[in-house]
């Protein structure tokens, strides 16, 4: 039970470190410090795994017809959802933002999971 709470705990702080990534990118999309990005990640995962599978199973048809690439919609509406609950300490400026931020966001915590990863079988 504690490997896989440290797991999530790994998870949540590299995807803060995402989110604080992708705000240095965009001025459109803002986080006020580390410490709510690592609440916004919190919320994010809670959301992604209660809220997440709800929006796939209702959109099924139409993630099958975009081979998948509806996915990027819901990962957006997730994110939208995490901003709204967080109020003025974390604010995405339009949808577009939103899917493009996702999209970054999904990249930067796979390679930081990957580069950890390896960082930990090598010891």
């Amino acid at each position: 039970m504690m490997r896989t709470f440290l797991g999530w705990f790994t998870s949540v702080f590299l995807n803060a470190i995402a989110l604080i990534a992708v705000a240095q990118l965009f001025e459109s999309f803002y986080i006020e410090n580390f410490q709510t990005a690592l609440i916004a990640s919190i919320v994010l995962s809670i959301l992604n795994f209660i809220v997440r599978p709800i929006l796939i199973i209702l959109t099924l048809p139409i993630t099958i017809m975009t081979l998948g690439l509806f996915i990027l919609i819901i990962n957006a509406i997730t994110l939208m959802i995490t901003q709204k609950l967080m109020g003025d300490a974390f604010v995405i400026d339009g949808f577009g933002i939103a899917i493009l931020a996702s999209i970054l966001i999904s990249l930067i915590s796979i390679f930081l999971q990957k580069l950890i990863g390896d960082t930990v079988k090598q010891s």
